[in-house]
């Protein structure tokens, strides 16, 4: 496999993770289909952390409502979190005050935008919170203005990617639009909901056709190289499984450097699932995946 290997900073053995997969799964146990409980997510991400698969592994996404319940769970450890604010700016500056009471470290503010509301009015009822911010572009007409303040504030974007109803779903042409808007604009950004699997598939429970995060990746690939947006949609859909891995093994260090300083990340509600994955592609050691079961 091409490009370099980066080992895990908490790992109990020298496994080697490929740089493209390094930080890429933020833990979103207790969002559905997961719903961990609070009490046994803190537990089980701190677990992830102390694997030898570690490296692979971004902070605890939590919901702004569950912070109040976070700190008996913490015995005083800090913990590295992103917060959720669903309701908009409101939601997230206190969000933000109610975290500066427990010991958490916050890399990251992932907040929604209202119907209705205007980049202007967004960022002046937010303030300037201290934390990385992850603005969740809404899919509407109001895309190009959000992405272009943004981008003009130096704040990362968000895109939605799936969800429990179909419509949560961006098709591919809407997806390749919107990675093509925020790379043009130098815009980094992370995924949320429905990137179960690595590649594109249809859930056979649900029928809901899923995205692949290693097609977001090579799209995302595409987009830096200025290919057009039909061509980021046909990667985007691309269903073959071992020709994706092959194009993501092969990305070599200076374009898997590239990708990944514009795709940050994507939330998962499993941190095994997305190893086990990756590891039958062919993308990961074998004692890897041995430590994940």
């Amino acid at each position: 496999m091409n490009g370099p290997f980066t080992n895990p900073p908490h790992a109990d053995a020298p496994f080697a993770i490929p740089s493209f997969a390094v930080g890429l799964c933020d833990d979103a146990a207790v969002f559905p289909p997961g719903l961990a409980p609070l009490a046994d997510a803190v537990p089980a991400h701190r677990d992830h952390l102390a694997a030898p698969y570690a490296g692979l592994v971004g902070p605890l996404v939590l919901p702004a409502t569950a912070l109040d319940a976070l700190y008996p769970l913490l015995g005083g450890e800090p913990l590295e979190v992103s917060i959720t604010a669903p309701n908009g700016p409101c939601e997230a500056a206190k969000a933000m005050g109610v975290a500066a009471e427990v010991p958490v470290d916050v890399r990251g503010l992932e907040i929604a935008v209202p119907p209705g509301m205007g980049p202007e009015e967004f960022f002046r009822v937010l303030g300037r919170p201290d934390a990385p911010l992850y603005v969740e572009i809404p899919r509407d007409e109001r895309r190009p203005a959000f992405v272009e303040a943004v981008a003009a504030r130096g704040h990362r974007a968000k895109f939605r990617t799936g969800g429990v109803k179909a419509h949560l779903y961006p098709g591919p042409d809407e997806l390749a639009a919107a990675v093509t808007a925020v790379v043009a604009a130098d815009v980094p950004f992370k995924a949320t909901a429905g990137l179960h699997h690595p590649v594109r598939n249809t859930d056979p429970e649900t029928g809901f056709h899923q995205h692949g995060f290693l097609n977001l990746l090579l799209a995302t690939d595409a987009a830096l190289d200025g290919r057009p947006e039909a061509e980021l949609a046909a990667i985007l859909a691309d269903r073959d499984a071992p020709a994706v891995a092959a194009r993501v093994a092969g990305l070599g260090a200076a374009r898997t450097a590239a990708v990944r300083a514009r795709f940050l990340s994507f939330g998962t509600c499993s941190i095994t699932d997305p190893l086990t994955e990756l590891a039958d592609l062919g993308l990961l050691g074998s004692a890897l995946l041995e430590t994940s079961r």
